[in-house]
């Protein structure tokens, strides 16, 4: 009889009659071919959906903050404070550029518009876009790479840069062979001419508008219309001994704004964007359903499992093995097919995001979404055991031997 009631030194005999309880464990799960792949498909699947639609989720988050980390030369950015996201344009007055440059700690500040603008190809298709104005004179704010053309090119007449990575898509001419506008053409701002004088490329952003460049003036003449002031931001940049703190909360005591760094700024466009529009919803309701069906498909199957096979864990019952060690067993079995099934259902998320990420869809997988799916399988897993050690506990060893 297998006696494997634990006790301190325990002789290699009782290991071995351990091991091969195991072994029997693993033969058992091995021996049912379909429900073996079964229970690894039911949580690669579900180990695939929640990591998927979570990076899905934070790809997007990622993208509403596009604009300003790539316009993140400021440690400050003064900005009414019914601001709700980067793209929501509240005028400021103009004068609060100098008010700012006049305060303590302040090394320097510029003006920044960004505001929806219409426009008009040479063509006559209508489009709306995001026109950003940079200081004339330091172009502070200018995209990080340029693909054509050099930065000083935007103090050219009626000069402005378009996105090099979303022009094909987003500024394309339905007319005249249906070719994207290009470095060199000509087309309209408000009624006002422009002129492509350069091509940057910019991270990903979560607003499908293009973004075109040019400098302040030309951008207040260009968006010009009932309102006088259309400052949008002032970025500000700290002397290196300025305290962050003490300088914002004198920025907002001189001028009754706000003041965000780029972090803060980034994170109130998240949370607009996720809480206004639905997303966070969606994607948590997907995250949750593939929770869900793990856990029924697990479950089911592996109690199915745990039933085929009952008449060995009584078996082992009848010889002596304890319920601890039977536990152990069926621990084991979904130990196994849990890793199996986290393994591939995670590379087959990642595989697939990057697969459409190159086609534009937002994906981003850091460290956190592995470990929290693998912590979501984890309590599938238990789920699915908990339900098969009831049964297994219940059972008389008895009734193996009768009939």
């Amino acid at each position: 009889m297998i006696n494997t009631t634990p006790m301190d030194g325990a002789s290699p005999l009782f290991k071995s009659e351990i091991v091969i309880v195991y072994a029997i464990a693993l033969k058992m799960l091995l021996g049912d071919r379909l429900k073996y792949f079964g229970l690894i498909a039911g949580i690669a699947f579900a180990a695939m959906l929640i990591a998927q639609q979570a990076s899905i989720l934070v790809g997007f988050t990622k993208q509403t903050g596009a604009f300003i980390r790539d316009t993140a030369q400021a440690d400050l950015w003064i900005m009414d404070p019914q601001v709700r996201f980067s793209q929501d344009h509240i005028p400021l007055r103009e004068i609060m550029v100098h008010t700012v440059r006049g305060t303590p700690g302040v090394q320097w500040a510029v003006p920044l518009f960004q505001g929806f603008v219409r426009a008009r190809m040479p063509d006559g298709t209508n489009f709306t876009l995001i026109l950003v104005g940079l200081d004339d004179s330091s172009l502070t704010g200018a995209p990080p790479l340029m693909v054509e053309g050099a930065l000083t090119d935007l103090r050219r007449d009626r000069a402005v840069f378009i996105d090099a990575g979303t022009s094909a898509k987003k500024l394309r001419m339905k007319n005249g062979g249906n070719r994207p506008m290009q470095v060199g053409d000509t087309f309209s701002i408000m009624d006002h001419q422009a002129y492509i004088a350069g091509s940057y490329r910019s991270r990903t952003s979560f607003f499908w508008e293009p973004v075109l460049y040019t400098t302040y003036s030309r951008a207040l003449t260009f968006a010009a219309g009932g309102d006088r002031n259309l400052l949008s931001y002032v970025m500000v940049k700290l002397l290196p001994d300025a305290s962050l703190e003490q300088t914002r909360a004198l920025l907002q005591q001189r001028t009754g704004l706000a003041a965000r760094t780029n972090e803060e700024f980034i994170q109130l466009t998240a949370d607009y964007i996720l809480n206004e529009t639905g997303i966070l919803m969606n994607f948590g309701f997907a995250i949750l359903l593939g929770f869900a069906i793990g856990s029924l498909v697990a479950g089911q199957t592996f109690y199915n499992f745990t039933l085929d096979n009952l008449r060995h864990y009584g078996t082992l019952k009848a010889m002596g093995v304890s319920n601890r060690t039977l536990a152990g067993m069926l621990f084991l079995q979904v130990a196994v097919v849990s890793v199996l099934g986290y393994g591939i259902g995670v590379g087959m998320g990642s595989a697939l995001g990057l697969l459409m990420s190159s086609a534009g869809l937002a994906f981003s997988m850091p460290w956190q979404i592995p470990a929290i799916t693998a912590l979501a399988i984890l309590l599938v897993s238990l789920l699915a055991s908990w339900f098969s050690l009831r049964r297994v506990f219940a059972l008389e060893p008895a009734v193996v031997f009768k009939g």
